[in-house]
Parts: structure tokens; sequence; C-alpha cells
């Protein structure tokens, strides 16, 4: 036993040397600062941090429903008590969303367009039924298809939330008004040569940081770029063109594409721009989209330059042992755009040795704005 913690302290020393080396190379601020930042958020707790990125992205949606999202943090609390063994708790979870469900139908109807009720109604009654089904699995302890009706009922409680946005929440700076803008979501397909992977891509969160890149994917830049950065298990970095520039010259201007930094904050209606959250004091601020979900996907940056990042892009491989939720050093420095949501184990398994084949918009091509 005792060997055994010397190997996890030994694992856990040499990730936060590399998390550190990384932060350096990325980071113009370097390590003095990257340390600061640390110890400012440990104070905080995380034990209740989101780590499933589909869950982030459903939180990052633009909606004011306590209802739903009750009900959606019910039903997502489910897997860790079942994993616990703790089934009470499920069964109280599932109680509750249940009676939310009884008692709110028609407030959940009528909180989307008059258009979309008819299609509110079928999600809101398959998830109630959804939830009854629950309700019976989790007296049986069926652990089994109590995830498989779980991850049904959050596809549904997605594509409801989905439909409760109502137009795009805040306007992009003037000043970045000639850069392409998502203003909504879309869905990458990205064929490497281990295997395909998926990623959403959140304009609502990151308006010039998503729309650079589904730009540059409807261009076909990225078909046939190798990974020209693996940091051991942590980053896995693409986009750089062969040839002198380090990023996109736009074929127009002939001149480099530079994408401002461009990080949401829990709490404020808009994002913060050309400034890491540091930069502007706000040591504790947690962004809407966080590094704390593996195959988290960022812009990457000149290490002297927050704005200069253009179409070099990284996935963050998260380790909850050695990178724990809120104690990263990359929160508040990178623009995080989207997460993959499929093909995981594809992502694992690549290394500076292998390259994108090709990479295809294939939902979400009309939120793009250019």
């Amino acid at each position: 036993m005792i060997l055994n913690q010397w190997k996890r302290l030994l694992k856990v020393t040499i990730a936060t040397v590399l998390i550190f080396a990384v932060a350096i190379a990325f980071n113009p601020l370097g390590l003095q600062t990257a340390q600061a930042q640390t110890v400012r958020r440990s104070i905080l707790a995380q034990g209740d941090a989101i780590t499933d990125p589909e869950a982030i992205l459903r939180y990052a949606l633009p909606i004011n429903n306590d209802i739903i999202r009750q009900i959606q943090q019910d039903i997502e609390k489910i897997a860790k008590n079942v994993r616990s063994q703790r089934w009470s708790l499920v069964q109280k979870e599932i109680k509750n969303a249940a009676l939310l469900l009884k008692l709110h139908q028609q407030d959940l109807i009528s909180s989307v367009s008059e258009e979309l009720q008819p299609k509110a109604k079928e999600l809101v009654t398959a998830i109630a039924e959804d939830v009854g089904k629950l309700q019976e699995l989790a007296e049986k302890e069926d652990k089994k298809q109590i995830s498989l009706v779980r991850a049904k009922i959050l596809d549904n409680i997605t594509a409801l939330e989905e439909d409760m946005v109502t137009g795009f929440p805040y306007k992009v700076p003037e000043e970045y008004a000639n850069l392409p803008q998502l203003l909504g979501r879309a869905k990458v397909k990205v064929e490497t040569t281990q295997g395909n992977l998926e990623i959403v891509v959140d304009g609502y969160s990151a308006p010039v940081t998503g729309g650079n890149f589904v730009d540059l994917v409807n261009r076909k830049f990225y078909d046939g770029l190798p990974f020209n950065r693996a940091e051991d298990y942590y980053v896995l970095q693409t986009g750089d063109p062969e040839g002198e520039a380090e990023g996109f010259i736009d074929p127009v201007t002939n001149e480099y594409r530079a994408i401002p930094l461009e990080i949401l904050v829990k709490g404020e209606s808009e994002p913060i721009y050309g400034f890491t959250t540091e930069d502007v004091g706000m040591y504790l601020a947690q962004p809407v989209l966080p590094f704390n979900a593996f195959g988290a996907v960022a812009l990457a940056r000149p290490t002297t330059d927050p704005n200069g990042g253009s179409s070099q892009f990284f996935f963050f491989k998260f380790d909850t042992e050695v990178t724990p939720p809120g104690y990263n050093l990359m929160d508040g420095r990178f623009a995080v755009f989207g997460y993959v949501t499929e093909g995981e184990e594809v992502l694992n398994k690549l290394t500076s040795e292998d390259k994108i084949i090709s990479m295809n918009v294939i939902e979400g091509k009309e939120n793009l704005v250019f």
C-alpha cells in the first residue's frame, strides 16, 4: 500500500511539473503567476465540478428556466449515486424529477416558442415516461438499464433546452465584426488516422473563436494536417499549416487572421475579450466552458500574445487524478470553444505520429455568420 501511495505521489508530481511547463510554454505570464492562480483556486471546494462534457454544454445554453435545470440536475446526479450504490438517494432524485414534471408539464411546454410547442410536448411526455421507468429500475437496482434510460432522458432534456433558447444573448463587439461568428452551435466530424471524433462547438459562449474554427473547417484548412504537438497525455495540438505562417492567412486580405482571447465567465452577460481572467483581477472566476472535461477543445496562442491565436487548436486530455477540476492552469487563460462528445477512445490513441484526414461540419452550418 505504501509503495502504491508513493507511485501515485510521483505520478501527481510529474504531472504537476508537466502542466506548469505547458503553462510556461503557452502563457506569457510564466510560472510565478500560474502558481499564484493555483493557490487562489485551491481555496474553493471543487467536489461538485462537472466533468461530463455534455452536461457542461447543457448548462452553457443561454436559458433561464429553473424547472428544467432542476430536473436535469436530479437526473445527472443519479449516475454518481448509482456507482456508490446509494439507492435511497437515487430514488429521491428520481422522485423529485417526477414531481416537477407532473406539476410543471405545461410550464415546460410553454417555455418554447409557439411553433415548437408540439415538439416540446412530445419531449416532455417522453421524459416523464422514462423517469417513471427509472423509478421501477431503481427499485430493482438495475444499473445497466438505469444508465441507458438516463442517457435517453438527458438527450431529450438537451433537445428541450436547445428549443428554449430565444435568439443570441449578446452582440459581439464591433471591433471583431470582420471575423466569422458562430451564433449558435455546430457539430464537426473529425476523421483521423486512428478513427473518428465529433466536436460540439459552442458559439453561445465563444462566438468568435467558434466561428473562426467552423469557418476554417468549411475551408478544408485542417484536412491532411498532422498533430504537431503532443505533451505526454495531456495536450494534443494541430492546425499549423505548411510554410512559415503559424496560422491562417486570409486569401482576401493576405493577412494573418488573429483571434482575440474570448472567455465567458459564469454570471457575466458576455465574454471577456483580449485579456485572461487573471489580467482583469477575476482570480476565482469560473468559465462557462472550463477545462474540467476530457476532450475540451481550445484555441492555441503565442506565449507573448493572448490575442494572437489563429488556426492552431488543442485537445486537453483531462485526468481527474492529476488535474482535478478547478485546479488546472488552463481555465481563464485559453479559450475553450467546444468538447469532444463522441470518440473519446480515439482521442486517447492519437499522438504526434497521427494526422487529420478530414473535418466536416455536420450540423449547425447555418449558424455561421461571416
